[in-house]
């Protein structure tokens, strides 16, 4: 007897990280702070690699806030900020 293999699931971005539907490249946020976790699935990278941009010496990454010793959020208009600043268009002189 043959069994089928699932399908792969894809797990969809949490509601505050999806992309707007008009451009997929533009990720709207619907929530004011989000945590490293979350911002780390937008970014596409591991969550260590963000908790790392913040230890690191010159500080790397978008601005964030420790509400306590172990609970650090971004601002989503932050991280838009951040974000803008580091789009690089080829072709265009900086």
């Amino acid at each position: 007897m043959s069994q089928r293999c699932p399908e792969p699931v894809s797990a969809p971005l949490p509601v505050a990280l999806r992309p707007e539907q008009t451009d997929r490249s533009v990720v709207t946020f619907t929530k004011p702070f989000i945590s490293t976790e979350e911002l780390a699935a937008v970014l596409q990278v591991d969550p260590s690699t963000v908790r790392r941009w913040r230890t690191a010496q010159p500080l790397q990454g978008p601005p964030f806030i420790n509400l306590s010793e172990r609970v650090t959020v971004y601002s989503t208009e932050d991280v838009q900020h951040w974000l803008t600043a580091r789009r690089i268009v080829p072709g265009v002189a900086n």
